[in-house]
């Protein structure tokens, strides 16, 4: 990610770290279709969207970190924030991949400590959507509306540092918000649906303050300005949307497996089919 457009610094041009995380995006695609691989060749069912969706997530990650990115030097930076702290994370998150680690991993002391990290105290308040929310959307608000990120524009390794953490909170956030994948415990809808809206409004209210002021310590061209704002903006509800599509997918098909499991055994089965009256014969018969 090159924030370095953005001003001349020591951050100016590619770094280090860029193949690097390419590097990273690339072995980690290759991981999970060894996962998925193993687990269609024993018979399991997987979905292949959920390929797709992981790929398109490492893929949307790696391009905006190395690739060419539109505009100027402030909404390049907001094309990758966008990509690295919100598609991105969405995209992974839905893909499932502590399922496909937890059920393609052979057993052993790996296929052990996922569980016991998921269930860990530890986990559990950093799984706490409001928490995670703070983390994601507070630590953009630092970045933007302090003179951190003039300094990043300066430091390559601050710059690594915050954008790994861009990526890392946006997967937090999408992580708790989907509440997907097994975990200690799953909030309830609502509170996953009151912390999405809030987080999204609290983004929404940061690019708009972007919109008319740039950060502490940096100079652009007002257009330039605009324009990131308004990526960051319209991206922001973009993938918030997303996610409460995601939400609204969950919680259907929860209520669906409820009622059916409240329904009596008679009933989930059916009646009999009837040919005449009251000449019971056995379903499907012709």
């Amino acid at each position: 990610m090159t924030l370095a457009h953005a001003h001349p610094g020591p951050a100016a041009g590619p770094g280090l770290w860029e193949p690097v995380a390419v590097a990273v995006a690339m072995v980690t695609v290759a991981c999970w279709a060894a996962g998925a691989t193993r687990l269609r060749r024993r018979g399991d069912h997987w979905p292949w969207w959920r390929d797709v969706s992981f790929t398109a997530g490492c893929t949307g990650a790696a391009w905006a970190v190395a690739g060419p990115l539109p505009g100027g030097p402030f909404t390049a930076h907001m094309v990758q924030h966008v990509a690295v702290g919100m598609a991105a994370p969405l995209l992974l998150v839905v893909a499932r991949p502590l399922t496909l680690a937890l059920r393609a991993l052979p057993p052993g002391p790996a296929r052990r400590a996922l569980p016991a990290l998921a269930h860990s105290r530890v986990a559990g308040p950093l799984l706490f959507p409001p928490l995670a929310a703070l983390l994601d959307v507070g630590g953009l608000w630092l970045l933007y509306r302090t003179d951190l990120f003039a300094a990043v524009l300066h430091e390559p390794w601050l710059h690594a540092a915050v954008h790994a953490h861009v990526l890392a909170a946006g997967l937090l956030f999408a992580f708790t918000v989907c509440g997907l994948d097994p975990v200690r415990r799953r909030w309830g809808l609502p509170l996953r649906g009151a912390t999405l809206l809030a987080a999204g409004a609290a983004h929404a209210v940061l690019a708009k303050t972007l919109y008319a002021q740039p950060p502490p310590g940096t100079a652009f061209a007002a257009a330039d300005l605009r324009v990131g704002a308004q990526v960051m903006y319209y991206g922001g509800d973009l993938a918030e949307a997303a996610l409460g599509a995601v939400l609204a997918l969950t919680w259907y098909r929860a209520g669906g497996r409820a009622r059916r499991r409240r329904r009596p055994a008679t009933e989930r089965s059916g009646p009999p089919a009837v040919h005449g009256p009251g000449r019971p014969t056995l379903r499907g018969a012709g």
